[in-house]
Parts: C-alpha cells; sequence; structure tokens
C-alpha cells in the first residue's frame, strides 16, 4: 500500500481539521489525508476512530480533543499542533452545532452557545491558523489555506433556524474579510454545504415531510459528505491558487447564486 504521506498533491502539506470525529469534518480529515497530507483531527468528541481509520490506510494523523467555543482548549490544541507538526499549511474549520427553534422560543443562553461554536469558534481557529502558518514569516503566495465550512442557509435563511443562519452567515463575511487581509500567502475560502447526510441531518431519523422538504430540489437528493470533502480538497489543492474569498456551495441546486 502506497503511504499517502509520501505521495499525492497534499504531500508534505500540514493539516488541521476540526469537527473530525465524523460527518463532514471526519470526510474532510480522510480526503486530505488521502491527497497525502498530514492531519490533525480536532473535536469536542475524541476524534480516535477517524484517525485510526486515517493511520490503517497508511496516512499520518493526530487526534486531539477540543471546544472550539473555548479559548483555552483552543490554545493546547495549537499547542499540541506545533509539537508534532512544526507548523501549519491547511486549516479546516468544521465543528459546528444546530438549533432548531422559532426566534419567541430560543433562549439567549441556546443563542450565544451556537453563536460560541459556530462563529466565534471558526474566528478562534483562522486566527490561531494565520499565526501558526505566519510564524516564520508570510508564507509564499497561496502556500497557506484556511477552509470555512458556512451552509446555504446563510444565503437562503429559513424559519426556525435564527441563530444557525446567522451564524453561517458570519461565517462568509468573516471569510471574505480575512482573505482580503491575509492575501496573499494566505488564501481563505468557504464551503457552503446544502443538505446533507450526516448525524446532524439524518435521513433515517427524518420525518418523510422533512425528507421531502430538504429533497425538493433540482437534483431531488440530499448530498454525503464525500462530495463536501471533494470541494474542501479541491481547495486545499495545488489547482485552487486563483481562488481566495470564495463561497463555493455544493448543495444540489438548492441555492443558486
Amino acid at each position: 500500500m502506497t503511504d499517502p504521506s509520501m505521495a499525492g498533491p497534499l504531500s508534505g502539506r500540514r493539516a488541521l481539521v476540526t469537527g473530525a470525529a465524523r460527518g463532514i469534518g471526519a470526510a474532510c480529515a480522510k480526503a486530505l489525508a488521502g491527497a497525502g497530507a498530514a492531519v490533525h483531527l480536532a473535536d469536542i468528541l475524541t476524534p480516535d476512530e477517524t484517525a485510526r481509520a486515517i493511520t490503517d490506510a497508511g496516512g499520518k494523523a493526530l487526534a486531539t480533543r477540543c471546544d472550539v467555543a473555548d479559548p483555552q482548549s483552543i490554545e493546547a490544541l495549537f499547542a499540541a499542533q506545533r509539537d508534532a507538526f512544526g507548523g501549519l499549511d491547511i486549516a479546516v474549520t468544521a465543528a459546528g452545532i444546530l438549533t432548531e427553534a422559532r426566534v419567541t422560543e430560543t433562549s439567549v443562553e441556546a443563542f450565544d452557545r451556537i453563536v460560541a461554536v459556530n462563529l466565534r469558534g471558526t474566528f478562534l481557529i483562522a486566527r490561531e491558523a494565520a499565526r501558526l502558518m505566519t510564524q516564520d514569516g508570510p508564507p509564499a503566495p497561496g502556500m497557506g489555506r484556511i477552509i470555512t465550512i458556512s451552509s446555504e442557509l446563510a444565503h437562503l435563511g429559513r424559519a426556525d433556524f435564527s441563530a444557525y443562519c446567522a451564524t453561517k452567515a458570519g461565517v462568509v463575511g468573516l471569510t471574505k474579510s480575512l482573505a482580503r487581509e491575509l492575501a496573499p500567502g494566505i488564501l481563505v475560502n468557504s464551503v457552503a454545504p446544502g443538505p446533507v447526510d450526516t448525524a446532524m441531518l439524518s435521513l433515517e431519523a427524518m420525518s418523510p415531510e422533512w425528507r421531502e422538504k430538504e429533497t425538493d430540489i433540482p437534483l431531488k437528493r440530499v448530498g454525503t459528505v464525500q462530495e463536501i470533502a471533494a470541494t474542501v480538497r479541491f481547495l486545499a489543492g495545488p489547482e485552487a491558487t486563483f481562488f481566495t474569498g470564495q463561497t463555493i456551495s455544493p448543495n444540489g441546486g438548492a441555492a443558486m447564486a
């Protein structure tokens, strides 16, 4: 078996993926490792299973438990990154939570928590990633990559999802600002998935009414985590050197720019 860390378009690159225990984050970590990157997996759930899948396939992976809403936890995460890999080339902010409630029933505590994870967590990871990527001076143009995970609902909005949609719209705005600030050394882009079959939006647990709503899009189905990870892999790779400040939305036609 060929060791992915020794070959592939991301050979020699060092990646960090949050939300990597399952779902989109786990798929992104596997896709980057499959392309040759050494991958640091972070999640509030210990992402050991994803790390084992990568190492069993011949890749290099490190798993660290991290709450992206906690600055001290993020500080420890990046200390582990420096110790294990010496630096960072690619950061993917896939950690996120979702709350479904009417705005009149949304507590301040629930709103603050989703902001802390989805938006502040993205900011903190991106900030520390930028600091580590520039620790030895500005990287060569396009050598650093920060890829945020937003949502097509940032553009569409949805009833009963106001807090979630607000955070994901904030991620899009943050991405554009960071892209302007960190260019040309670091390229910053966002991936905004449409409906995807994950634990957060499970087809098996979905009522027939919700399943019909989620698949009432041009492609008539929800996406897979592998399809989202492929978009992240593209933005992390050598083909995406003229992309920054962009939001790419693999969504089956749910939202069209």
